[in-house]
């Protein structure tokens, strides 16, 4: 599996690594397209700018980083997540096919859609990917368990030193009685 995982991360990675390098080189190009999703985008998520070419050019350079870390093996994890939320607009600008009259160019868009429907669902994929190993919840969940029968188990050992104390201290106190008793008796 790890030679799959080698192969198949550059593979899945190539395709944002290529685009975004090309966006970065000319960013007007897809800059019109962009606007209609760019500017709503900009507008609920603080600190970006409201040009719609800075906004190209940071969505190109994740895809470029995200991608390259993704192709490297990583934070795989992470990296696929980030590049699956820059291929939100990413598709609803770019393939809009709903919004498009001529048939032909229509289904050339909707093909589009779905190719970017299908890297969406393989980012998911790689980023629940966990190398055959448990996930962190799980883990935290095994942990948190372990450390409650280890707790369980200690209290019941102090318990059960108490309760044997007490009984030694309570036939220390019956033996010292009995040779109290015997020696006023003699």
């Amino acid at each position: 599996m790890a030679i799959l995982r080698t192969v198949a991360r550059p593979l899945l990675a190539s395709v944002f690594i290529s685009g975004g390098l090309r966006t970065l080189r000319d960013p007007h190009s897809v800059a019109a397209a962009a606007e209609p999703v760019a500017q709503p985008v900009a507008g609920r998520v603080p600190r970006l700018p409201n040009d719609t070419v800075s906004l190209v050019r940071i969505n190109s350079a994740v895809q470029v980083g995200a991608g390259a870390l993704l192709a490297t093996g990583r934070f795989p994890r992470a990296s696929a997540l980030v590049l699956a939320a820059s291929l939100v607009p990413t598709t609803l600008a770019g393939h809009a096919w709903w919004n498009t009259d001529d048939p032909a160019e229509r289904a050339r868009q909707r093909v589009q859609f779905t190719k970017n429907l299908s890297l969406f669902g393989g980012l998911l994929i790689a980023a629940a990917d966990t190398h055959g190993k448990p996930s962190l919840a799980y883990r935290s969940r095994a942990a948190a368990a372990a450390g409650g029968r280890s707790a369980r188990k200690a209290g019941q050992t102090v318990g059960t030193t108490l309760a044997e104390s007490a009984h030694g201290t309570r036939s220390a106190v019956g033996t010292l009685r009995d040779h109290a008793v015997h020696a006023v008796g003699k």
